[in-house]
């Protein structure tokens, strides 16, 4: 198969400084691509610390004949998105895909946490995505084959204290799939990865997770081995949208909402939901929830 090549592609990575997105960076430069490595810096629950990832990776990148340019703007506000933007632009004249990786994660009883720090979550996870992608959006239309990558969670299928997380991860899954509603017309693909890799979030779940599991993933699951996959959906041959992969250690699976066959009753009642409850959460035979893709018009 051809080598996927970025020369004369113009990424976004945000939360590129250390870890996935730093891994991402990488990858995408070390192929051709020019990145825009975005990093605010700070503890992984967003706590400011004096800290300058984001020159850091862009030192190791350029240092290994690659093209980057650091930006330190805060994709959890509109400001701060068009900055990231802004700076691509400014530095290359265009943009060609966004890979929305910036987070921030801990892992806290649901009722533990103010209001405020659900709405810091959605800030940055749901938000970021949200105001970075908006920002990018007229130059990926301009780009005529614009890419975004977004990042979900297996938290948001529900998991242990992670209410705040993976509710916005779950937010990230719906724009996912309506951003490639959206971007359909405009030749732009819009995908998402399930990641898991021993990055510093392991560090923070350390507690709530089976003895060893966090040692387990940093030697065996580094970020450089769900790399490809992002880069694969930043590239121009990415052939699908709207897709969630789960991606880890290696392994790669397309992650699926479906509904099940269920059952059908003119006469329903609540007694029948009770009695035939089984049918109807038998996934025996499950049916993978479509695109609503719109239709060329007539003549088009």
């Amino acid at each position: 198969m051809t080598r996927l090549d970025f020369t004369d592609r113009v990424v976004i990575v945000t939360g590129a400084g250390r870890g996935l997105g730093r891994a991402y960076a990488e990858l995408l430069a070390a192929r051709g691509a020019a990145v825009v490595v975005n990093d605010l810096g700070g503890a992984v629950d967003g706590t400011p610390r004096d800290e300058d990832p984001a020159a850091e990776a862009v030192a190791a990148i350029t240092g290994a004949g690659g093209r980057a340019v650091a930006s330190t703007a805060s994709v959890a506000t509109e400001e701060g998105a068009e900055a990231i933007v802004a700076t691509a632009i400014s530095a290359f004249g265009r943009l060609d895909a966004v890979v929305n990786n910036a987070g921030i994660y801990s892992v806290r009883p649901w009722l533990e946490l103010p209001a405020s720090k659900y709405q810091d979550f959605l800030d940055v996870h749901y938000l970021g995505s949200v105001r970075v992608s908006r920002a990018a959006w007229p130059h990926l239309v301009a780009s005529g084959q614009g890419r975004i990558v977004n990042t979900v969670s297996a938290a948001m299928l529900g998991v242990p204290d992670m209410v705040h997380y993976g509710s916005a991860k779950g937010a990230v899954y719906g724009l996912t799939r309506n951003l490639a509603v959206a971007g359909h017309a405009h030749g732009i693909r819009v995908n998402a990865i399930a990641p898991g890799a021993g990055t510093r979030m392991m560090d923070e779940a350390k507690d709530a997770l089976p003895p060893g599991t966090a040692e387990f993933m940093k030697e065996h699951m580094p970020p450089s081995m769900v790399a490809p996959v992002a880069a694969y959906l930043a590239h121009d041959d990415c052939a699908v949208t709207g897709e969630v992969f789960n991606v880890a250690g290696g392994a790669v699976s397309r992650l699926v909402v479906g509904s099940t066959a269920g059952i059908s009753d003119p006469g329903l009642t609540p007694e029948t939901v009770a009695e035939r409850l089984g049918e109807i959460l038998a996934v025996d035979r499950v049916e993978p929830a479509e695109l609503m893709l719109p239709t060329p018009a007539a003549g088009a």
